[in-house]
């Protein structure tokens, strides 16, 4: 069976059970991977109560906590990227799951209860190894859906899987509230039993328990689908395509999918046997000059995009805290369970009005609109709200802070969330899915999205000292002048977002995946798809 028959079969594959399926398996990745990324806001604030006596964390203890996952996940991503082109997408596949279970056990399990120095250090280290696991996921989820979907959906699908990104800070968000509840409400006797000796604690012994419990949740749902992820089949592509085994390829895909296939003609049974009518697998290398002229340009534009992004999704989205405050107590005058809650509360506000909806928009337009319109509309859109809330924003918290309540922010700041989602930090996701040949798929994947982790860390370590004020701990909000001025420099990220995606960014809706390997496969050879537009133009 030549192998271009079996992946214009897949190309054609109706949507059926196993897509769902696919999606489910990877998605549950996605989904743990953002619980486990965001749910160090809140954690962070419990550990201020606990381990600092009650003063804000450090900017450079703030900042490190914040970068160490994310710089393990940029070294996660290069790494089982890689192998993931060398050794197959489903091998490792499961390692990550199994790197993010331990390590999130591990989090919870960070040695010492009195030395916060060890603590957080040991923090530090299964922080950094999730990171890991965290990374690996990325690339692989996003190449294995790509791989298996059919043309005319394969945006919704890949869109889909990273969706679950957003229920799983929904979920961070609902876990934290419902543990910080349930310890207050369970510690209430021991509260008053203080309260009558004349002792009144902020930070009772019992709540480091829960920070812990927080974060070793965040194993579960992926521990739950390690079984139907060891399960699935090697991609029909890789296996095809890299290992150059049409044969294996067709049993694998019709082990899970029903899929129609023309009968070969006698003529492509007989040479179907000859190695030189398979695709070549080695015909240039990553990083050779043949590579540069030909995916130079695509590779260049998705890692800039993501890092671009990143920059802007990660510094709103971590920092919340930091840019929000509904009590209308001090931070200082709150307990551990009710600090904690608040910013879980504000996160889940977010999440489930602006972060969800964005990504479910991407879904349905993805295949209607287009991977580049969507994205540069998203910048474009988040440019003009960070102006919007950028100029004006020393009125915004004056009014803040008289009455506790501008509601006209948060439903500003919401757009930020929603069109970052229908727009760049989803499609970001999805083109390097789409734009590289099969045997550099996932390390180009891996590639983009570790320049976006970096780009993240840049915005969070940037945000956090740029807008400090020079006695931070004794204050509850950054620096009001200093804010301003980050946001308009967030929103000139997001017009440079416009420009390279403008100027570099090409269309892959309606293309096969092959169509980017046209130098190694004879156009003659492909059944019913265009092999002439290796560097189209923009669309």
């Amino acid at each position: 069976m030549p192998p271009l028959r079996v992946l214009s079969a897949l190309d054609a594959a109706r949507i059926q059970w196993y897509h769902f399926k696919a999606i489910i398996v990877a998605g549950m990745g996605l989904f743990t991977d953002a619980y486990d990324l965001f749910c160090i806001a809140p954690v962070l604030k419990m550990i201020s109560k606990i381990y600092y006596d009650n003063q804000p964390v450090g900017t450079a203890v703030l900042s490190t906590s914040y970068a160490i996952a994310l710089l393990g996940t940029a070294l996660g991503q290069l790494i089982f990227g890689y192998l993931g082109d060398r050794v197959g997408r489903t091998r490792v596949y499961g390692l990550c799951l199994l790197i993010m279970v331990l390590s999130s056990f591990g989090c919870g399990f960070s040695v010492c209860t009195t030395r916060r120095s060890c603590v957080m250090a040991s923090l530090a280290f299964f922080r950094f190894v999730l990171g890991l696991g965290i990374g690996g996921d990325y690339p692989l989820s996003a190449t294995i859906m790509s791989e298996f979907a059919n043309k005319k959906t394969r945006g919704a699908f890949i869109a889909a899987v990273f969706s679950m990104q957003g229920l799983g800070i929904l979920m961070s968000s609902a876990v934290t509230m419902a543990v910080c509840k349930a310890f207050k409400n369970a510690g209430e006797g021991s509260l008053e039993i203080t309260r009558a000796a004349g002792i009144e604690t902020l930070a009772p012994a019992e709540a480091d328990i829960a920070w812990r419990l927080i974060l070793m949740i965040g194993a579960l749902p992926a521990a739950l689908t390690f079984y139907w992820r060891m399960l699935m089949p090697e991609t029909a592509r890789y296996t095809a395509l890299v290992e150059n085994n049409a044969t294996q390829a067709t049993k694998d895909m019709q082990r899970v999918m029903s899929v129609t296939m023309t009968p070969p003609i006698p003529e492509e049974d007989s040479s179907s046997e000859t190695p030189q009518q398979q695709p070549s697998s080695s015909s240039y290398k990553l990083f050779s000059r043949r590579f540069l002229s030909l995916h130079g340009r695509d590779l260049f534009a998705a890692s800039a995009n993501w890092f671009l992004v990143d920059v802007v999704f990660y510094t709103s989205n971590l920092l919340l805290a930091q840019i929000f405050n509904f009590s209308n107590k001090h931070p200082n005058s709150t307990n551990v369970y009710d600090s904690a809650f608040e910013v879980a509360k504000v996160a889940a506000i977010v999440a489930a009005c602006s972060t969800i909806p964005g990504y479910w928009f991407t879904v349905y337009f993805i295949d209607r609109v287009g991977r580049v319109k969507i994205q540069i509309m998203g910048f474009f859109i988040m440019a003009l709200v960070y102006l919007a809330a950028g100029i004006p924003y020393s009125w915004y918290r004056s009014k803040h802070e008289k009455s506790n309540n501008d509601k006209g922010f948060m439903v500003l700041y919401g757009l930020i969330f929603f069109f970052s989602n229908f727009g760049p930090n989803t499609t970001t996701f999805i083109i390097p899915a789409e734009l590289f040949p099969t045997r550099f798929r996932s390390t180009c994947h891996g590639i983009s999205g570790a320049a976006g982790k970096l780009g993240a860390i840049v915005g969070i370590v940037g945000f956090l000292w740029a807008t400090k004020h020079k006695h931070y701990e004794e204050d509850v909000f950054p620096d009001v002048k200093r804010v301003r001025i980050a946001f308009l420099i967030l929103g000139g990220v997001c017009i440079a977002g416009v420009l390279v995606t403008y100027f570099f960014t090409r269309e892959t809706m309606g293309r096969s995946l092959e169509d980017n390997e046209e130098d190694e496969i004879s156009p003659t050879s492909t059944a019913g798809t265009s092999s002439v537009n290796v560097l189209l133009p923009r669309q």
